[in-house]
Protein backbone atom coordinates (compact mmCIF):
# COMPACT_ATOMS: atom_id res chain seq x y z
CA UNK A 1 0.00 0.00 0.00
CA UNK A 2 1.41 3.22 -0.87
CA UNK A 3 1.38 6.20 1.42
CA UNK A 4 -1.14 8.56 0.80
CA UNK A 5 -0.24 12.35 -0.30
CA UNK A 6 -3.11 14.91 0.48
CA UNK A 7 -2.41 18.07 -1.52
CA UNK A 8 -2.11 20.91 -0.07
CA UNK A 9 -2.83 24.63 -1.30
CA UNK A 10 0.10 26.45 -1.80
CA UNK A 11 1.10 28.93 0.99
CA UNK A 12 0.00 32.71 0.61
CA UNK A 13 2.21 34.86 0.05
CA UNK A 14 3.13 37.92 2.38
CA UNK A 15 3.14 41.45 1.08
CA UNK A 16 6.45 42.83 0.77
CA UNK A 17 5.27 45.84 2.57
CA UNK A 18 4.09 44.31 5.64
CA UNK A 19 7.68 43.46 5.45
CA UNK A 20 9.39 47.30 5.35
CA UNK A 21 12.20 48.43 7.28
CA UNK A 22 10.91 50.71 9.98
CA UNK A 23 11.34 54.61 8.84
CA UNK A 24 14.07 56.36 10.10
CA UNK A 25 16.57 59.74 9.69
CA UNK A 26 18.45 58.03 7.54
CA UNK A 27 17.87 58.19 3.95
CA UNK A 28 18.30 54.50 2.97
CA UNK A 29 17.72 52.85 -0.52
CA UNK A 30 14.11 52.36 0.47
CA UNK A 31 13.56 55.70 1.43
CA UNK A 32 15.22 56.83 -1.93
CA UNK A 33 12.07 54.74 -3.49
CA UNK A 34 9.63 55.84 -1.78
CA UNK A 35 10.27 59.48 -2.59
CA UNK A 36 11.11 58.47 -6.84
CA UNK A 37 7.87 56.78 -6.29
CA UNK A 38 6.04 60.56 -4.79
CA UNK A 39 7.76 62.72 -7.38
CA UNK A 40 7.01 60.29 -10.25
CA UNK A 41 3.03 60.42 -9.03
CA UNK A 42 2.01 63.71 -10.90
CA UNK A 43 3.68 62.60 -14.59
CA UNK A 44 1.56 59.28 -14.12
CA UNK A 45 -1.40 60.80 -12.86
CA UNK A 46 -1.86 63.36 -15.89
CA UNK A 47 -1.52 60.62 -18.29
CA UNK A 48 -3.94 58.70 -16.73
CA UNK A 49 -6.11 61.21 -15.82
CA UNK A 50 -5.85 62.41 -19.58
CA UNK A 51 -6.53 58.77 -21.00
CA UNK A 52 -9.57 58.88 -18.85
CA UNK A 53 -10.45 61.74 -20.07
CA UNK A 54 -10.25 62.11 -23.22
CA UNK A 55 -11.38 58.38 -24.03
CA UNK A 56 -13.73 57.05 -21.67
CA UNK A 57 -15.43 60.15 -21.43
CA UNK A 58 -15.62 60.26 -24.96
CA UNK A 59 -17.42 56.78 -24.92
CA UNK A 60 -19.61 57.35 -22.30
CA UNK A 61 -20.97 60.65 -24.52
CA UNK A 62 -21.40 59.18 -27.89
CA UNK A 63 -22.92 55.84 -26.25
CA UNK A 64 -25.84 56.68 -28.19
CA UNK A 65 -23.81 55.87 -31.35
CA UNK A 66 -22.73 52.95 -32.94
CA UNK A 67 -19.04 53.32 -31.98
CA UNK A 68 -19.43 55.01 -28.87
CA UNK A 69 -19.96 51.22 -26.91
CA UNK A 70 -17.14 49.65 -28.52
CA UNK A 71 -14.94 52.66 -27.65
CA UNK A 72 -15.78 52.61 -24.07
CA UNK A 73 -14.77 48.66 -23.60
CA UNK A 74 -11.54 49.54 -25.52
CA UNK A 75 -10.72 52.03 -23.39
CA UNK A 76 -12.09 50.05 -20.06
CA UNK A 77 -9.73 46.72 -21.44
CA UNK A 78 -6.87 49.44 -22.01
CA UNK A 79 -7.22 50.45 -18.50
CA UNK A 80 -6.91 47.24 -16.86
CA UNK A 81 -2.77 47.92 -18.66
CA UNK A 82 -2.46 51.23 -17.15
CA UNK A 83 -3.66 49.36 -13.47
CA UNK A 84 -1.32 46.50 -14.15
CA UNK A 85 1.59 49.27 -14.79
CA UNK A 86 0.40 50.79 -11.73
CA UNK A 87 0.58 47.60 -9.56
CA UNK A 88 4.29 47.17 -11.32
CA UNK A 89 5.69 50.25 -9.67
CA UNK A 90 4.13 49.82 -6.35
CA UNK A 91 5.91 46.56 -6.77
CA UNK A 92 9.09 48.22 -7.51
CA UNK A 93 9.05 50.99 -5.07
CA UNK A 94 6.88 50.55 -2.96
CA UNK A 95 7.82 46.84 -1.80
CA UNK A 96 3.87 46.57 -2.16
CA UNK A 97 3.15 42.91 -3.98
CA UNK A 98 -0.40 41.69 -4.79
CA UNK A 99 -1.90 39.12 -6.94
CA UNK A 100 -2.87 40.13 -10.40
CA UNK A 101 -6.51 40.32 -10.91
CA UNK A 102 -8.03 37.40 -13.12
CA UNK A 103 -7.62 37.85 -16.64
CA UNK A 104 -11.12 38.36 -19.12
CA UNK A 105 -12.41 35.52 -21.08
CA UNK A 106 -10.03 34.91 -24.07
CA UNK A 107 -12.28 32.24 -25.94
CA UNK A 108 -13.58 33.37 -29.12
CA UNK A 109 -16.88 34.95 -29.04
CA UNK A 110 -19.39 37.04 -30.77
CA UNK A 111 -18.72 40.89 -31.05
CA UNK A 112 -21.43 41.30 -28.52
CA UNK A 113 -20.24 38.86 -26.29
CA UNK A 114 -16.78 40.57 -25.87
CA UNK A 115 -18.76 44.04 -25.82
CA UNK A 116 -20.81 43.27 -22.53
CA UNK A 117 -17.73 41.22 -21.10
CA UNK A 118 -15.78 44.41 -21.18
CA UNK A 119 -18.18 47.15 -19.94
CA UNK A 120 -19.10 44.89 -17.37
CA UNK A 121 -15.94 44.01 -16.05
CA UNK A 122 -15.30 45.55 -12.95
CA UNK A 123 -11.20 45.42 -12.74
CA UNK A 124 -11.71 47.88 -15.69
CA UNK A 125 -13.83 50.52 -13.65
CA UNK A 126 -11.92 50.37 -10.59
CA UNK A 127 -8.99 50.74 -13.09
CA UNK A 128 -10.71 53.76 -13.93
CA UNK A 129 -11.87 55.25 -10.41
CA UNK A 130 -8.07 54.93 -9.70
CA UNK A 131 -6.85 57.20 -12.23
CA UNK A 132 -9.45 59.52 -11.96
CA UNK A 133 -9.06 60.29 -8.28
CA UNK A 134 -5.38 60.30 -8.82
CA UNK A 135 -4.63 63.64 -10.24
CA UNK A 136 -5.47 65.60 -7.50
CA UNK A 137 -2.85 63.27 -4.82
CA UNK A 138 -0.86 63.57 -7.98
CA UNK A 139 -0.31 66.98 -7.87
CA UNK A 140 -0.57 67.15 -3.32
CA UNK A 141 2.18 64.44 -2.84
CA UNK A 142 5.26 65.93 -5.57
CA UNK A 143 4.27 69.41 -4.34
CA UNK A 144 4.72 68.20 -0.55
CA UNK A 145 7.91 66.05 -1.14
CA UNK A 146 9.76 68.43 -3.35
CA UNK A 147 9.52 71.51 -0.65
CA UNK A 148 10.25 68.77 1.89
CA UNK A 149 13.67 68.13 0.07
CA UNK A 150 14.55 71.50 0.77
CA UNK A 151 12.83 72.66 4.11
CA UNK A 152 11.77 69.41 5.63
CA UNK A 153 14.37 67.62 4.95
CA UNK A 154 15.60 65.46 8.18
CA UNK A 155 11.88 64.42 8.62
CA UNK A 156 11.15 63.70 5.14
CA UNK A 157 11.60 60.13 5.60
CA UNK A 158 8.48 60.04 7.67
CA UNK A 159 6.67 62.33 5.44
CA UNK A 160 7.35 60.14 2.65
CA UNK A 161 6.44 56.35 4.49
CA UNK A 162 2.89 58.16 5.49
CA UNK A 163 2.45 59.66 2.00
CA UNK A 164 3.27 56.37 0.30
CA UNK A 165 0.91 54.36 2.82
CA UNK A 166 -1.44 56.32 1.39
CA UNK A 167 -0.43 55.35 -2.41
CA UNK A 168 -0.46 51.35 -0.97
CA UNK A 169 -4.01 51.78 0.47
CA UNK A 170 -4.91 53.08 -2.48
CA UNK A 171 -3.20 50.49 -5.02
CA UNK A 172 -4.69 47.58 -2.35
CA UNK A 173 -7.48 49.30 -2.42
CA UNK A 174 -8.78 49.30 -5.90
CA UNK A 175 -5.81 47.38 -7.84
CA UNK A 176 -6.20 44.57 -6.00
CA UNK A 177 -7.99 41.67 -7.43
CA UNK A 178 -11.75 41.37 -7.17
CA UNK A 179 -13.33 40.10 -3.56
CA UNK A 180 -13.29 36.32 -3.35
CA UNK A 181 -17.30 36.29 -5.23
CA UNK A 182 -16.42 37.98 -7.78
CA UNK A 183 -13.15 35.84 -8.22
CA UNK A 184 -14.88 32.62 -8.26
CA UNK A 185 -17.75 33.91 -10.54
CA UNK A 186 -14.98 34.38 -13.59
CA UNK A 187 -13.61 31.08 -12.21
CA UNK A 188 -16.92 28.86 -12.56
CA UNK A 189 -17.18 30.86 -16.13
CA UNK A 190 -13.71 29.52 -17.37
CA UNK A 191 -14.51 26.13 -16.23
CA UNK A 192 -17.86 26.11 -17.86
CA UNK A 193 -15.77 26.84 -21.10
CA UNK A 194 -13.20 23.70 -20.07
CA UNK A 195 -16.46 21.39 -19.73
CA UNK A 196 -18.13 22.30 -22.85
CA UNK A 197 -14.50 21.48 -24.49
CA UNK A 198 -14.77 18.34 -22.46
CA UNK A 199 -18.10 17.18 -23.76
CA UNK A 200 -17.63 18.66 -27.40
CA UNK A 201 -14.44 16.20 -27.67
CA UNK A 202 -16.33 13.24 -26.24
CA UNK A 203 -19.54 14.07 -28.67
CA UNK A 204 -16.44 14.11 -31.58
CA UNK A 205 -14.88 10.86 -30.11
CA UNK A 206 -18.31 8.95 -30.04
CA UNK A 207 -18.93 10.06 -33.45
CA UNK A 208 -15.67 8.56 -34.92
CA UNK A 209 -16.11 5.58 -33.04
CA UNK A 210 -19.15 4.69 -33.99
CA UNK A 211 -18.35 5.91 -37.56
CA UNK A 212 -14.67 4.06 -38.18
CA UNK A 213 -16.23 1.00 -35.88
CA UNK A 214 -19.45 -0.33 -35.71
CA UNK A 215 -21.38 1.51 -38.41
CA UNK A 216 -18.61 0.64 -40.91
CA UNK A 217 -19.12 -3.08 -39.70
CA UNK A 218 -23.05 -2.99 -40.14
CA UNK A 219 -22.65 -1.54 -43.54
CA UNK A 220 -20.36 -4.53 -44.70
CA UNK A 221 -22.96 -6.77 -42.70
CA UNK A 222 -25.75 -5.27 -45.05
CA UNK A 223 -23.94 -5.68 -48.11
CA UNK A 224 -23.02 -9.42 -47.29
CA UNK A 225 -26.17 -10.28 -46.39
CA UNK A 226 -27.51 -8.80 -49.76
CA UNK A 227 -25.45 -10.64 -51.98
CA UNK A 228 -26.19 -14.00 -49.47
CA UNK A 229 -29.47 -13.73 -50.50
CA UNK A 230 -29.12 -12.95 -54.12
CA UNK A 231 -27.27 -16.70 -53.67
CA UNK A 232 -29.04 -18.47 -51.53
CA UNK A 233 -31.30 -20.83 -54.56
CA UNK A 234 -27.76 -20.54 -57.13
CA UNK A 235 -24.49 -21.35 -54.81
CA UNK A 236 -26.19 -22.58 -51.07
CA UNK A 237 -22.83 -23.81 -49.97
CA UNK A 238 -21.26 -19.89 -50.60
CA UNK A 239 -24.44 -18.29 -49.30
CA UNK A 240 -24.22 -20.45 -46.30
CA UNK A 241 -20.16 -18.96 -45.87
CA UNK A 242 -21.42 -15.59 -46.29
CA UNK A 243 -23.47 -15.87 -43.89
CA UNK A 244 -21.17 -17.31 -41.40
CA UNK A 245 -19.07 -14.26 -41.91
CA UNK A 246 -21.65 -11.47 -41.34
CA UNK A 247 -22.20 -13.71 -38.50
CA UNK A 248 -18.67 -13.31 -37.05
CA UNK A 249 -19.32 -9.56 -38.27
CA UNK A 250 -21.82 -8.80 -36.12
CA UNK A 251 -20.06 -9.96 -33.24
CA UNK A 252 -17.65 -7.84 -33.67
CA UNK A 253 -19.90 -4.64 -34.01
CA UNK A 254 -21.49 -6.02 -31.16
CA UNK A 255 -18.04 -5.95 -28.78
CA UNK A 256 -17.46 -2.80 -30.45
CA UNK A 257 -20.71 -1.56 -29.16
CA UNK A 258 -19.79 -2.77 -25.72
CA UNK A 259 -16.72 -0.83 -25.41
CA UNK A 260 -18.01 2.36 -26.54
CA UNK A 261 -20.84 2.20 -24.40
CA UNK A 262 -18.57 1.28 -21.60
CA UNK A 263 -16.37 4.29 -22.60
CA UNK A 264 -19.65 6.62 -21.97
CA UNK A 265 -21.07 5.19 -19.22
CA UNK A 266 -19.75 1.50 -17.52
CA UNK A 267 -23.32 -0.10 -16.47
CA UNK A 268 -21.43 -1.71 -13.40
CA UNK A 269 -20.64 1.88 -12.19
CA UNK A 270 -24.14 2.69 -12.26
CA UNK A 271 -25.21 -0.18 -10.57
CA UNK A 272 -22.63 -1.21 -7.85
CA UNK A 273 -20.05 2.17 -7.84
CA UNK A 274 -17.15 3.10 -7.99
CA UNK A 275 -15.23 0.22 -6.25
CA UNK A 276 -16.58 -2.26 -9.02
CA UNK A 277 -16.07 -0.41 -11.51
CA UNK A 278 -12.47 0.31 -10.53
CA UNK A 279 -11.88 -3.43 -10.17
CA UNK A 280 -13.40 -3.79 -13.86
CA UNK A 281 -11.12 -1.37 -15.10
CA UNK A 282 -8.08 -2.71 -13.34
CA UNK A 283 -8.64 -6.66 -14.63
CA UNK A 284 -8.10 -4.53 -18.21
CA UNK A 285 -4.98 -3.30 -16.94
CA UNK A 286 -1.18 -5.42 -18.50
CA UNK A 287 -0.03 -4.83 -15.01
CA UNK A 288 -1.22 -5.83 -11.89
CA UNK A 289 -3.44 -3.53 -10.33
CA UNK A 290 -4.12 -3.51 -6.45
CA UNK A 291 -7.48 -1.96 -6.44
CA UNK A 292 -8.35 -0.43 -2.19
CA UNK A 293 -11.73 1.77 -2.00
CA UNK A 294 -12.85 2.85 1.10
CA UNK A 295 -16.36 4.36 1.08
CA UNK A 296 -18.88 3.77 3.28
CA UNK A 297 -21.81 5.68 1.12
CA UNK A 298 -21.58 7.18 -3.14
CA UNK A 299 -20.83 10.43 -4.50
CA UNK A 300 -22.97 12.04 -7.19
CA UNK A 301 -22.99 10.23 -9.95
CA UNK A 302 -21.68 12.73 -11.67
CA UNK A 303 -18.63 12.85 -9.25
CA UNK A 304 -18.06 9.16 -9.78
CA UNK A 305 -17.74 9.15 -13.41
CA UNK A 306 -15.67 11.67 -13.35
CA UNK A 307 -13.81 9.32 -10.76
CA UNK A 308 -13.83 6.21 -12.97
CA UNK A 309 -12.88 7.89 -15.78
CA UNK A 310 -9.92 9.58 -14.10
CA UNK A 311 -8.61 6.21 -13.38
CA UNK A 312 -9.25 4.76 -16.40
CA UNK A 313 -7.04 7.19 -18.51
CA UNK A 314 -4.22 6.89 -15.51
CA UNK A 315 -4.51 3.04 -15.59
CA UNK A 316 -4.06 3.32 -19.41
CA UNK A 317 -1.00 5.36 -18.99
CA UNK A 318 0.49 2.66 -16.81
CA UNK A 319 -0.09 0.23 -19.45
CA UNK A 320 0.94 2.15 -22.23
CA UNK A 321 3.94 4.47 -21.04
CA UNK A 322 5.18 3.32 -17.40
CA UNK A 323 7.19 0.09 -17.68
CA UNK A 324 5.73 -0.61 -14.08
CA UNK A 325 5.66 -4.02 -12.99
CA UNK A 326 2.69 -3.45 -10.37
CA UNK A 327 0.49 -0.74 -9.61
CA UNK A 328 -2.54 0.50 -7.19
CA UNK A 329 -5.58 2.33 -7.27
CA UNK A 330 -6.91 4.03 -3.64
CA UNK A 331 -9.90 5.68 -3.08
CA UNK A 332 -11.36 7.01 -0.39
CA UNK A 333 -13.36 9.82 1.88
CA UNK A 334 -11.70 12.54 3.78
CA UNK A 335 -14.59 15.31 5.09
CA UNK A 336 -15.83 16.41 1.68
CA UNK A 337 -13.77 15.47 -0.06
CA UNK A 338 -13.46 12.56 -2.38
CA UNK A 339 -9.15 11.53 -3.10
CA UNK A 340 -8.02 9.24 -5.21
CA UNK A 341 -4.41 7.62 -5.75
CA UNK A 342 -2.86 5.96 -8.54
CA UNK A 343 0.70 4.60 -7.66
CA UNK A 344 2.81 2.39 -10.13
CA UNK A 345 6.80 1.40 -9.73
CA UNK A 346 7.47 2.50 -13.67
CA UNK A 347 10.10 4.20 -14.88
CA UNK A 348 8.62 8.14 -13.59
CA UNK A 349 9.14 11.05 -15.76
CA UNK A 350 5.20 11.75 -15.96
CA UNK A 351 4.08 15.53 -16.24
CA UNK A 352 1.07 17.42 -17.30
CA UNK A 353 2.62 18.23 -20.52
CA UNK A 354 4.28 14.85 -21.44
CA UNK A 355 0.88 14.05 -24.44
CA UNK A 356 -0.28 11.42 -22.23
CA UNK A 357 -3.86 12.97 -21.15
CA UNK A 358 -2.77 14.61 -18.10
CA UNK A 359 -3.48 18.01 -19.05
CA UNK A 360 -7.01 17.14 -19.76
CA UNK A 361 -7.46 15.52 -16.32
CA UNK A 362 -6.54 18.17 -14.63
CA UNK A 363 -8.63 20.23 -16.63
CA UNK A 364 -11.59 18.72 -16.53
CA UNK A 365 -11.50 18.13 -12.48
CA UNK A 366 -9.98 21.73 -12.18
CA UNK A 367 -13.58 22.37 -13.59
CA UNK A 368 -15.67 20.77 -10.82
CA UNK A 369 -13.12 22.44 -8.22
CA UNK A 370 -11.01 19.16 -7.75
CA UNK A 371 -6.99 18.88 -7.78
CA UNK A 372 -4.62 17.10 -10.06
CA UNK A 373 -1.18 16.55 -8.48
CA UNK A 374 1.28 14.38 -10.30
CA UNK A 375 4.63 13.35 -8.84
CA UNK A 376 6.98 11.38 -11.17
CA UNK A 377 10.81 12.09 -10.30
CA UNK A 378 12.62 10.41 -13.23
CA UNK A 379 13.08 6.61 -12.28
CA UNK A 380 9.63 6.13 -10.45
CA UNK A 381 7.67 5.52 -8.67
CA UNK A 382 4.96 8.00 -10.27
CA UNK A 383 2.10 9.31 -7.91
CA UNK A 384 -0.93 10.93 -9.32
CA UNK A 385 -3.34 12.09 -6.69
CA UNK A 386 -6.73 13.61 -7.22
CA UNK A 387 -9.06 15.25 -5.07
CA UNK A 388 -13.29 15.97 -5.91
CA UNK A 389 -15.95 17.55 -4.06
CA UNK A 390 -17.90 14.54 -2.97
CA UNK A 391 -21.04 15.90 -3.16
CA UNK A 392 -23.70 13.30 -2.08
CA UNK A 393 -25.99 11.23 -4.38
CA UNK A 394 -29.33 12.63 -4.35
CA UNK A 395 -32.44 10.08 -3.90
Amino acid sequence: MTERITPTDPPDETSDGDRLPPARFAYDRQTWKEIAHLLANLPLAIAGFVYVATLMFTGAGLAVTVIGLPLLAGGLRGSRLLGKAERARARGLLGLRIDEPSPLPVRRTSFFGWLWSSLKDPVGWRAVLYDFIRLPWGVATFTITLTSLFVLWPVLPYIARGLTNVDRAMVRGLLSPSDELERRIAELESDRGVVVDTAAADLRRIERDLHDGAQARLVNLAMGLGLAKEKLLEDPDAAAAMVDEAHGEVKLALRELRDLARGIHPAVLTDRGLDAALSAVASRCTVPVKVTAELESRPAAAIEGIAYFTVSELLQNVSKHSGARSASVDVWRADERLLIQVWDDGRGGADLGGGTGMAGLAERLGAVDGLFVVDSPVGGPTVVTAELPWRDRLG
